[in-house]
């Protein structure tokens, strides 16, 4: 750009932050934003903090984001509700409650409102390790204030609930997400998929996996692959062996319509 006498914006700079961030490419990504910390002209804002702190969360790097954080504060940028998203996801995803639990106590203390992303990040951190206690107690807290479920909410619950064991409740999650007209994507079959597989209920598994390509959800790499699993924990080779042959298939398809 600097050769064709093209300044960089900050909205420039920003989503060669989120490139070099998302390829790991660290060193150049914290180039960038020294220079857009020295520059008059580009300075970065509260995208900019969102995005650095995304990445290094993202890669579990929890002193790395608490660093850049405290410098963006220092540098006078103030958060949203969507920095503090990052940060209580971060936080959950390595198990780190009561800083989760600190950085929600700090959203209401300064007036931010919890959205559907804050109680989904808090729900699927308590979903990973199958503590279906107080992801039960937060998914009720979040229908007490009236904030609306989403898709990912009950990915998440039909997650935590199988890895609690608690099957019945994953059938019940299902029954409510279509009583609630939750839309029912990929992710959400994967997730009933996988249910399922944890189960060892490879039947139901397989009217899922019928039932989402009769209704046209395309199944994706990760929908293959837990059910490739499945069978192979159970040594059904010639089933591993067809799906194999369905999901090359598949991907030739694609590659076709591209």
């Amino acid at each position: 750009m600097a050769e064709r006498l093209i300044t960089p914006n900050t909205v420039t700079q920003n989503i060669v932050l989120n490139g070099y961030g998302k390829a790991g490419k660290f060193d150049q990504m914290e180039k960038v934003l020294s220079g857009m910390l020295e520059s008059r002209t580009c300075k970065p804002d509260v995208w900019t903090m969102n995005t650095i702190l995304s990445v290094f969360g993202n890669k579990g790097q929890i002193d790395m984001m608490e660093r850049w954080y405290e410098k963006f504060r220092n540098f006078g940028i103030d958060p949203e509700t969507r920095t503090f998203n990052i940060l209580i996801g971060a936080y959950g995803k390595k198990r780190m409650y009561d800083k989760m639990s600190s950085v929600m106590e700090y959203m209401r203390r300064l007036q931010f409102p919890w959205t559907t992303s804050t109680y989904n990040n808090v729900i699927e951190a308590f979903a990973e390790v199958g503590d279906a206690k107080n992801m039960e107690y937060t998914f009720n807290q979040m229908r007490a204030e009236e904030m609306r479920a989403d898709t990912k909410t009950f990915c998440c619950l039909i997650n935590g609930y199988a890895n609690a064991g608690l099957f019945h409740k994953v059938i019940s999650s299902v029954q409510s997400a279509g009583k609630f007209e939750i839309p029912e994507n990929t992710s959400f079959c994967n997730a009933v998929i996988s249910a399922c597989a944890k189960a060892k209920d490879l039947i139901e598994m397989e009217r899922v996996f019928k039932r989402v390509k009769d209704k046209q959800c395309q199944p994706n790499s990760t929908t293959y692959s837990i059910i490739v699993e499945a069978y192979r924990a159970e040594g059904m080779n010639d089933k591993m062996y067809d799906l194999e042959q369905e999901k090359q298939e598949m991907m030739a398809d694609d590659n076709e319509s591209d």
